[in-house]
């Protein structure tokens, strides 16, 4: 293999050099470089068989490229899809490689094909699997019909190809050339170790029934053509759905685990698992985008995952709603160049967030008003909820940035607070909901009383990020998006002042400013948090600042990769994404701030 030195040399990708493909229960990371880099199977939250995105190669990758010097590369969906078509041209052609994962039935497959599309190039195929995040070795062996099959304890992998692959120093290669119109496709499929291998796909039938699916689904949404960018929201709402966990209607709020929110840095946190709170949010989206599938499907994952007693709901679960999500860390992977620890599960299950609350009626409420159904069960947890809430919101919590250091009394989760017990107000007047009505108008009225006294600075004319502190906090920039005081009122005035002075660099916007007595972690300077970018933008609109919304849009656009992907943060002085990738909060904030702006009076842009 000394012709073909990246096999086991290679320089580490940026986050945004990756594409996602997916089937609703899983997802992997393909780089620019036609290496698949992050895979867990069976799940999204499963450990992961290729794990090189926190390590080495040597972590379990899977790359398919030209032996020889890449002069370009050129990548993108195809349209309204989830497949990945990656070409490259080197001196002697051009070559493509189209990955997919079909829909699963059973088992779990993901099928590569490389076409021949100018010239011959030569070809190089190494796939080195290493289940439970890269630490242990399986064994390979051959099936009497040329399948390859990986076994390690309860994980079976199994690759069928026509290229003459082998094994070499415990990862299996090939070497192989395709000419123009050549075709040459290789199957990869899970199956649990004790049961037969995955069968054998017609991997042409398989992609275009994708194709078909995706485009079906993205077909249903409904994207304003006056929308400013509508193919980046469309590519948004795509990724939303594939971070939908399709079994249960959970919703994942990032396919990856400790993608670090400043480089180098510690504050590695696992985001494969279901926030009440990104799910409520993500799925405000989709009900806009006139999915209602998507919120029944999320609303009986919420009933079943929530049963018990109110004073039991967590801010976040597992796909299936599992309860314990124990954060560990895995010591033998470095981090993503060197971000250590690589952590996995998050103990922030066990925190206080009263504004998951806020949120999940909320959504509800958005739901029901495009034709969600209400039924005894639903209205059963939500009086629940409200009741639990009523007892403990004059409590502090850990807020909605998860922060680690001691319970603060957020406005945040003071204002969502509020909004809980609004929307169970106007539910009550609507009939969908029934309830002790006036005691929810009551605590109602005691919140906001409470927020406008103990959370206003009046010497400086702004909100801050908790009672009595100095700081800011850019979710305050929903406090007029939810409704709790106009957009025009001078306080949100000042607070968006304020925040735009304090918070705000090369166009974007910060969560906070990092402390540690705030976090109970030491301080590292973060990217600025592109969802909270997108709030900024829909509180110009409210506040008819058009060009400004539309510039912050743009702005957010032009920081999406070459495929229309967002990770959580940006960081400016880097000029990279930074965090968990692809970014359900990122995706779900542009499409708020687009749908936002289709809205835009005509009369308002004929004006400028």
């Amino acid at each position: 293999m000394g012709h073909c030195p990246w096999i086991s040399l290679r320089m580490p990708l940026r986050i945004e050099d990756y594409a996602l493909i997916g089937d609703g229960h899983t997802a992997a990371l393909v780089g620019r470089d036609g290496s698949i880099d992050w895979l867990c199977l069976p799940r999204f939250d499963s450990a992961a068989c290729f794990a090189a995105l926190l390590g080495t190669p040597e972590h379990g990758r899977w790359r398919i490229a030209p032996a020889g010097e890449v002069l370009a590369t050129r990548r993108r969906y195809r349209p309204g899809t989830l497949v990945l078509e990656t070409e490259f041209e080197t001196a002697e052609g051009v070559v493509a490689l189209v990955d997919c994962m079909p829909l699963r039935d059973g088992a779990a497959d993901l099928v590569r094909v490389v076409e021949g599309r100018r010239g011959r190039v030569a070809m190089a195929m190494d796939l080195v699997l290493r289940f439970d995040y890269g630490s242990l070795v399986p064994w390979v062996h051959r099936a009497s019909d040329g399948t390859l099959l990986a076994v390690c304890g309860p994980d079976q992998v199994a690759l069928r190809t026509p290229a003459p692959i082998h094994g070499e120093d415990c990862r299996t290669v090939a070497e192989f050339s395709v000419a123009a119109g050549d075709s040459v496709p290789f199957h990869l499929v899970w199956t649990q170790s004790h049961l037969p291998p995955g069968p054998p796909v017609d991997i042409a039938a398989a992609i275009a029934e994708t194709e078909h699916h995706w485009r079906d689904w993205l077909a249903g949404c409904r994207v304003a053509e006056a929308s400013p960018h509508p193919e980046m929201l469309r590519r948004s709402l795509l990724t939303l759905k594939a971070l939908t966990y399709a079994p249960t209607g959970g919703i994942a709020a990032a396919p990856t685990t400790s993608l670090p929110e400043a480089l180098g840095g510690g504050r590695n946190w696992d985001y494969r698992l279901c926030w009440l709170r990104d799910a409520a949010l993500t799925l405000r989206a989709l009900v806009g985008a006139g999915h209602l599938g998507e919120a029944e499907a999320w609303r009986r994952w919420l009933l079943r995952t929530v049963a018990g007693t109110a004073s039991q709901v967590q801010p976040l679960y597992g796909l299936a709603g599992e309860r314990r999500t124990p954060e560990m860390i895995l010591p033998w992977l470095p981090g993503y160049e060197g971000a250590s620890p690589v952590r996995i599960g998050n103990d922030a299950r066990g925190q206080v967030q009263h504004d998951v609350y806020g949120e999940v009626m909320d959504a509800f409420h958005a739901a029901r008003h495009i034709g969600l159904q209400v039924d005894d069960q639903g209205r059963a947890v939500a009086r629940a909820m409200l009741g639990h809430l009523a007892r403990t919101w004059r409590e502090p919590d850990e807020g909605i940035w998860e922060v680690r250091g001691p319970r603060r009394h957020f406005v945040h989760s003071k204002v969502m607070a509020w909004v809980a017990f609004d929307r169970a107000v106007r539910g009550a007047e609507e009939g969908a909901l029934d309830g002790p009505v006036e005691a929810w108008r009551a605590e109602r009225d005691a919140v906001h009383a409470e927020v406008c006294a103990r959370g206003f600075d009046a010497r400086r004319g702004c909100f801050t990020q908790s009672y009595g502190s100095d700081e800011l906090d850019a979710s305050l920039l929903r406090m007029p998006l939810v409704g709790f005081l106009p957009a025009e009122d001078p306080r949100i005035q000042g607070t968006v002042r304020a925040i735009e002075e304090g918070l705000t660099e090369d166009g974007l916007v910060l969560r906070y400013r990092p402390s540690a007595a705030i976090e109970g972690l030491h301080p590292e300077p973060e990217g600025a948090f592109l969802a909270c970018t997108a709030w900024l933008g829909e509180v110009y609109v409210l506040q008819g600042r058009w060009a400004e919304a539309g510039a912050v849009f743009d702005r957010l656009v032009g920081i999406a990769n070459d495929v229309g992907l967002l990770a959580e943060e940006y960081d400016p002085r880097a000029r990279r994404q930074v965090g968990n990738f692809p970014q359900a909060f990122s995706h779900l904030g542009l499409v708020g701030l687009g749908m936002a702006l289709a809205r835009r009076p005509m009369r308002e842009e004929a004006a400028e």
